[in-house]
Order: structure tokens, then sequence, then C-alpha cells
């Protein structure tokens, strides 16, 4: 994986090289880790190649380098697809500038850990049905799961995947599949599952994740007993005065679930 940079890095290097300085210890890898950079005039080095200094670093973007110049980690098909920095190191993702993980008050990466420990991944079957960045997974296959089956059908999110060294990469108990969830569901044998954990996009966008029929799906692919997390947020409660998490509470409950409220979720366990 090549060389990634924010505006905090950008601005570093250039500094950097300004004030006469010949190397700097800096992060190519969004705070992963730490690495020397030697410094000239016109280009900075990593890995034995050189690279040009980057003008006009936007705040909020991230830039990998394309083989020719550094772009932004961004995709326009039918939406803007953007990996956003954080304050954490672990970076976010936008579809058409609406945020999808958490970040104002801790890394979203931190913030998968302590969801993904509700559901207790150690030697389970784990269904991720919305793959994301991956955190979820990653938390998984940290926590020893003896499986993670994990879709995601949008073809951009997982470009974002391949580039942002947080995600995890496929192994041997880390499977991704690019597919749409909704449809692969049903191909899933009963009760091959220990656990699930469901990040669906918001209601407004993809509601039928929130369907009756399709947790009735999610009950019929777990095993009795096992454990379901289910991101929810609270959108439109301040504006509407909606209450999505009760609303899925109920539809868990018919479909055969023990529910209750969790942080920003609902936590559920199969009769």
């Amino acid at each position: 994986m090549g060389p990634l940079l924010t505006l905090e890095v950008a601005t570093r290097l250039d500094a950097a090289r300004r004030s006469g300085e010949s190397r700097i210890v800096c992060s190519l890898d969004l705070e992963l880790s730490t690495t020397t950079v030697t410094l000239t005039e016109n280009a900075w080095v990593y890995q034995e190649q050189a690279f040009p200094y980057l003008q006009n670093a936007k705040d909020r973007s991230i830039y990998y380098w394309d083989g020719g110049q550094f772009a932004v980690v961004a995709r326009y098909d039918t939406s803007l697809i953007k990996l956003v920095p954080s304050a954490w190191g672990a970076p976010t993702f936008e579809i058409d500038g609406i945020k999808m993980l958490p970040t104002s008050q801790l890394s979203p990466y931190e913030d998968a850990r302590r969801k993904v420990e509700l559901i207790q991944p150690r030697d389970k079957i784990i269904l991720d049905t919305c793959g994301g960045l991956g955190y979820f997974a990653a938390w998984c296959v940290r926590g020893q799961a003896r499986r993670i089956l994990s879709f995601e059908k949008n073809p951009d999110v997982i470009w974002l995947r391949q580039l942002n060294p947080w995600s995890p990469q496929e192994d041997g108990v880390l499977s991704l599949t690019h597919a749409d969830v909704l449809t692969q569901i049903a191909a899933l044998p009963s009760a091959s599952v220990d656990a699930i954990l469901h990040d669906p996009p918001r209601f407004g966008i993809a509601g039928e994740l929130y369907a009756q029929t399709f947790y009735a799906q999610l009950a019929r692919v777990l095993r009795r007993k096992g454990r379901l997390f289910h991101y929810t947020g609270t959108p439109n409660k301040l504006t509407s005065g909606r209450d999505v998490p009760g609303e899925v509470m109920k539809r868990l409950q018919r479909a055969g679930f023990q529910a209750q409220r969790q942080g920003d979720g609902v936590l559920a366990t199969k009769k």
C-alpha cells in the first residue's frame, strides 16, 4: 500500500522542507505507524520512491498515490463515496455527505470494538451483514471468531477498504462477499450462524434492511440463544419524533427475538 496523506501530514512535510530539515518522522498510514521520510527541495522520499509535495490539500480528505499524482480517496458513480479522516486515526466514510460511522466522541474503530464485544465473538460463526470499512470484522478476527461471513454490495466501499490500512484483509477466518445480503441471506442454511452484526445504512437510504421480512431471515439463520447487535442510531428523533430503535425492537420481537436498547442500537437474543 502506498502512502496516504491528510492535510495535517502534507502541511508538516512542507513546513519541514521550508525550515531546511532533511528528515521528518510522520505517519503515512493514518496513524497506524510512523516512519522516517527523507526531504529534498522538490520531493520527499518514502521506501526509495520520490513523491511530490502535496499542494492545496483540503481538510476532510485523504489522498492516495495513483501512480502519477496524489488523488482524493473518493469515487462518484451513482453517489459520492469518500474516505474521511478523523481525529482518532481510523477514518470514517461518507455517502453523499452523510457520515456512516461515528467520530465525534470516540474512534470509529473503538466504537466497533465495544459493539462487537456485545456478541462475544470467540469461537463463533458470525454474519456481518453490511461490511462497510470492516471494523466489525476486524474486531471479530481479533476476538478469535471461528469464521466471519461479511457482505458488502457497494463496489466503491470495497475500493475504500482496499486503500484503508485500518480495514482487515480477507484470510481463512474472514470472507468478504461483494453482494447484497438482502438477497444472499436466503442461501444461508437455517441456524448456521452463532451471532449477527447488522449495521445498515440509515432507514431512509436502505429501509428494506429494517423490514419484517428481513428480520425473519436473520432469525432463521441464527442459532437459538444467538445474539444480534443492530445499529440504528437515532435518525429523525429531533425532526419528526420518530423512534427508529423502538420500531426495530418491535419488529425483532415479532421475528422471535428478545430485544432491548443498547447504546445507539438494539441488542437482541433469539428465543
